[in-house]
């Protein structure tokens, strides 16, 4: 009663399984033949599905699924079908489904168990259950045989034996050596033919189990038979990789099955693990493969612990019979383009800055600049003052007054005495009984600059507005001589429109200068602010202070002395 009941329950979880397995696409049916009393797997991979996101589940030909208990002799790892080992009642039909978000596939491997008399010659297997692996040698070439190894990483593989008829092969080095899951054969010759068999020992779960696979050799000549392998990577091309980094290069290659083409890496015409067998620094991984209908896709890789300069420039070549691709290792080339772009970032930002800090400080180091290499040779340009100045006659008595103090006492006092610079002060310096216009007209043209002082009443400014004369000396002095305007304001002015033509066209072009001191000893610093500007658009210094006894008075104040307060506008 308890078996009917588990076996109802067993096909009622089956049932819905086995109905969405038969909406699934059918693949080929793969076919297996095996000795009895061997474990054998078999892995359920339908790229690029199984690549992805799957579910794989097995079953077997009663339509109910393998178990995934480890511990029973029949059971699924993951992808892997496992038989430990196999029973002569395991014959039959087994199919996994393969099934991703958008995909279904029914994959069904038809398993065949015999027995298999080894080297009893007495008694003959059954010659219609051939399970032996074909694989061919080359006449005159070096190949390998591969003990094929198919099983999940939860088996572990050791003690690797080959043979021959049934004599062990020893390995000599002249014509055999043992690598890994390979025997290799060198210099194939006709004597090499014949019945192959390596055996393996596994293990799982604490249990051991012995593995025999049969291989029948055949020999071709070079070229004859058979199809050529084909290395699809590397392709005889560069790595760029940095020095002193780590390295891993794949050798993909596809092969037929029947072929046992030798697979391995080489440099100098070398065998890697023997170029480098005293640091270990390059090794060979192990040869990993796919089993396809029609062939067989085979990886070998080549691992660099470390990348030394040695490694630049020589061919690695990875063979596959007579088949052979190299890759040569590089150094990267150098990325141009960061440092262009990082050089031109460095230059915007130098740029940037030096324009800010001239922009901020340029008054400053112009200064500095004359005072470091002024000269006191004067200048062959026929002129006798620096400047010319004008200034008005305000109505009210207050600014009347301070007009007089800057241009009569603090000009002559800064620029004259402190900066050596020679000025033509209107109302100081013309001699009595000249016509205003005449001399303004005659000594304007003897001036390198000519200083404006304004005040904001616009009708104080009768100097220029009230006498013809003059507004044509000052038209003559911008428009034909081009000289350089300084315009001083005693005080801001908001509105130029009631101003001259002739003014609001310089403070338009030059802006002005607003008097910002009180008139107090502290005013006459050649270093304030206000006089760094107008000295700033003064030309550069000519003469020396008029005499020895003026040099120990403004000592601390000389325009000679290097300026260190900075100013911004």
């Amino acid at each position: 009663m308890g078996v009917p009941s588990l076996l109802l329950c067993r096909m009622s979880i089956a049932l819905p399984l086995f109905v969405g397995a038969g909406a699934c696409h059918h693949t080929d049916m793969h076919y297996e033949t095996i000795a009895v009393d061997q474990p054998f797997a078999f892995n359920c991979s339908y790229p690029p599905i199984t690549n992805g996101a799957a579910s794989v589940r097995w079953y077997a030909a009663s339509k109910i699924p393998v178990s995934k208990d480890i511990q029973h002799r029949i059971h699924q790892e993951q992808t892997w079908i496992l038989f430990l080992p196999l029973n002569l009642g395991d014959s039959g039909i087994y199919y996994c489904v393969v099934k991703s978000s958008d995909s279904c596939y029914r994959i069904p491997m038809n398993l065949t168990v015999f027995v298999k008399h080894w080297c009893d010659t007495s008694r003959r297997t059954p010659e219609n259950l051939p399970d032996e692996y074909q694989q061919i040698l080359h006449m005159g070439k070096s190949g390998s045989l591969t003990c094929h190894l198919l099983f999940p990483d939860s088996l572990v593989l050791h003690s690797i034996k080959w043979y021959k008829g049934c004599k062990e092969i020893e390995p000599s080095g002249d014509q055999f050596n043992l690598q890994g899951q390979k025997l290799y054969v060198n210099n194939v010759s006709p004597e090499d033919k014949g019945n192959y068999a390596c055996s393996v020992t596994l293990n799982h779960t604490g249990k051991q189990y012995k593995v025999l696979n049969s291989i029948s050799v055949s020999i071709k000549r070079a070229g004859s038979g058979g199809r050529i392998p084909k290395i699809i990577y590397p392709e005889n091309n560069s790595i760029e990789v940095k020095l002193g980094s780590p390295l891993i290069v794949d050798c993909k290659i596809t092969d037929t099955k029947e072929n046992t083409n030798l697979r391995c890496w080489r440099v100098n015409s070398t065998l890697v693990d023997d170029y480098y067998n005293n640091t270990k620094r390059i090794r060979e991984g192990i040869e990993t493969n796919v089993s396809f209908k029609d062939h067989i896709f085979y990886t070998v890789n080549i691992t660099f612990l470390e990348v030394k300069m040695e490694d630049y420039g020589i061919p690695f070549v990875c063979h596959a019979g007579v088949s052979a691709a190299y890759v040569v290792l590089t150094l990267p080339a150098p990325d141009f383009r960061a440092y262009l772009i990082g050089g031109l970032i460095t230059l915007a930002v130098l740029v940037v800055s030096v324009v800010c800090i001239y922009n901020n400080f340029k008054i400053d180091i112009v200064l500095w600049y004359r005072s470091a290499l002024h000269s006191t040779r004067a200048i062959e340009d026929r002129k006798l003052y620096d400047a010319y100045v004008l200034y008005p006659k305000p109505q009210k008595e207050s600014q009347n007054h301070d007009v007089a103090t800057l241009v009569l006492k603090l000009l002559p006092e800064v620029l004259e005495k402190q900066c050596g610079y020679k000025l033509f002060i209107f109302g100081r310096d013309e001699f009595p009984g000249q016509a205003v216009a005449n001399v303004i007209d005659e000594n304007i043209k003897l001036c390198r600059r000519l200083i404006v002082i304004i005040v904001p009443e616009s009708l104080s400014f009768g100097l220029l507005k009230n006498m013809s004369e003059e507004q044509i000396a000052v038209y003559n002095a911008l428009i034909q001589d081009g000289m350089k305007v300084i315009l001083i304001e005693m005080e801001e002015i908001e509105d130029y429109s009631t101003m001259p033509e002739s003014i609001q066209y310089i403070r338009q072009k030059h802006g002005a200068i607003q008097w910002s001191g009180d008139f107090t000893e502290q005013s006459q610093c050649a270093k304030t602010k206000f006089w760094k500007k107008v000295r700033y658009h003064m030309p550069p210094r000519r003469y020396p202070p008029s005499s020895p006894v003026q040099l120990l008075r403004h000592t601390s104040c000389d325009c000679r002395e290097g300026d260190t307060g900075l100013i911004t506008h």
